[in-house]
């Protein structure tokens, strides 16, 4: 009696069999639902942010004037003007590093000084939170014509008191330091409560144990402060400072409503330098290198920044 044998080979031994075993795909059903619900944003972004930037870049290296796009390589020539502008060095920049690091300290001063002051409980306290708001509720466009009316050699009414009191009035406007103080005074105005708002939620989500320690101690306002309160609170102050402080190198709409850069260009800052190139001088080309300019400037200087206080902050616990 023969009993037949029929060899049987094991799954996917065979070129064919292998190919039969079915792959992973690379995105699950989630995860391309999670792509499709992120495409409208991702396209917007990529049309309205990353396209100018890389057409602006692209006319940095051309000549690029306006009324004649060429469209020439010219390589680094525009930045190699803009650098050695003896306006951009001895003016722009100066007056932008200045207002930067003015408006930011004052702002911050203030808003810290209001937030310790809030920091309790008070009747009122959500509508003096709402009245606070009121600034950043108003655009600066709006604010800088108030401010440009207030001030006004002719019939603004600070002359007008000025002049009930017996003194003179004064062109606020048509002088550099005047004209530049109250351009710092208008953004100042329109900040501090953005650093309000903020200090004031850092504060309220501290720990309550170390303080009610501090206060069984008898420890003073100013150490409590000192060393319990600045110390928490330093990250928010961290946060808070980069993102003003890059807001605040691209200011353009305060100073162009205010003084148009003037008088004679002393009030200029880098937005309105990288501005006036492209389209009141209609070199498209060199506007864009400014902007590209500025973009790096920004960008070494806000890392250095944060990398910094964040050090400052890590030292400090």
């Amino acid at each position: 009696m023969k009993i037949s044998t029929v060899p049987i080979q094991p799954p996917f031994a065979s070129g064919a069999g292998a190919g039969t075993r079915k792959r992973k795909p690379w995105f699950g059903e989630q995860e391309r639902f999670m792509l499709l619900l992120l495409a409208p944003s991702a396209l917007l972004l990529l049309l309205f942010q990353v396209l100018p930037i890389v057409i602006g870049a692209n006319a940095s290296f051309r000549d690029w004037m306006l009324t004649n796009p060429k469209g020439t390589w010219l390589g680094w020539h525009h930045y190699v003007e803009v650098l050695t502008d003896p306006a951009f060095l001895t003016i722009v920049l100066p007056n932008t590093f200045g207002f930067m690091v003015t408006t930011v300290t004052v702002s911050l001063v203030l808003g810290l000084s209001l937030a310790l002051l809030l920091n309790r409980p008070y009747r009122g306290q959500k509508i003096v939170q709402t009245l606070l708001l009121l600034p950043l509720m108003v655009a600066p466009v709006i604010a800088a014509i108030m401010v440009r009316w207030i001030f006004n050699d002719q019939f603004g009414i600070v002359n007008v008191v000025l002049e009930a009191l017996g003194f003179e009035g004064q062109p606020w406007l048509a002088m550099r330091w005047s004209a530049f103080g109250i351009i710092l005074l208008t953004d100042v105005w329109l900040w501090t409560p953005w650093f309000t708002i903020l200090l004031l939620a850092g504060l309220q989500s501290l720990p309550k144990d170390p303080f009610e320690a501090a206060a069984i101690d008898g420890t003073t306002r100013w150490r409590v402060f000192r060393y319990l309160t600045l110390p928490m609170l330093r990250p928010v102050i961290v946060v808070c400072i980069v993102i003003r402080t890059i807001d605040a190198f691209r200011t353009f709409d305060i100073v162009w409503t205010l003084t148009g850069g003037g008088p004679a260009r002393q009030t200029e800052l880098f937005s309105l330098y990288a501005y006036e190139q492209a389209f009141i001088f209609l070199n498209f080309g060199r506007g864009s290198a400014a902007a590209l300019i500025g973009a790096v400037i920004i960008l070494i200087f806000g890392m250095t920044m944060y990398r910094l206080l964040n050090r400052v902050s890590e030292v400090s616990r």
